[in-house]
């Protein structure tokens, strides 16, 4: 499926879900993690926090990802996705493509028609643009999608735009 590429503020796009680019934690942090946190209010963290209780009291695995409601945003739903640290991993390919993927499925669990997802790993995680770029579009080319009809990638600059829309062509 070929993405729509936007720039803009994720927390903002009217989509069924909204992917986290999150640490490990859930607890949210910096970057587009903390402005989604902050977006969509308390009632996020607690339910995080519940996670982590109940289902991931090591936190999520690096690549995983799971589903939890939108809260205050206009996304139904938030699906938190780890992704790698570039260098502090030998595959960080694969665990990027991993976190894209996982994402999908939990979309497609829940029937969602429309997902939209940050440039994970491309900030602090310093995972290079073009290259993430190359990984993304071989998970959304690969995917064996049902229910999803819209996929968009959102980013922070008109640069990533770019880079993206050259790997996407």
């Amino acid at each position: 499926m070929k993405p729509e590429l936007l720039v803009g503020d994720i927390t903002k796009l009217d989509v069924d879900a909204i992917v986290n680019a999150a640490n490990s934690t859930l607890l949210g942090g910096g970057g587009v993690d903390g402005a989604i946190h902050r977006a969509a209010g308390p009632g996020l963290l607690a339910e995080c926090r519940e996670l982590r209780r109940t289902r991931l009291p090591d936190g999520l695995p690096t690549g995983q990802a799971v589903l939890t409601g939108g809260h205050r945003l206009r996304a139904r739903h938030v699906i938190h996705a780890v992704g790698p640290v570039y260098r502090s991993v030998p595959n960080p390919a694969e665990l990027l493509a991993d976190a894209y993927r996982n994402s999908l499925r939990a979309a497609e669990e829940h029937g969602l028609r429309s997902i939209a997802f940050p440039a994970i790993s491309t900030g602090v995680y310093g995972y290079p643009r073009e290259e993430a770029a190359l990984v993304v579009k071989r998970v959304l080319d690969e995917y064996p999608y049902r229910s999803l009809q819209r996929v968009v990638l959102c980013f922070f600059s008109a640069e990533d735009r770019e880079i993206a829309a050259r790997v996407f062509g």
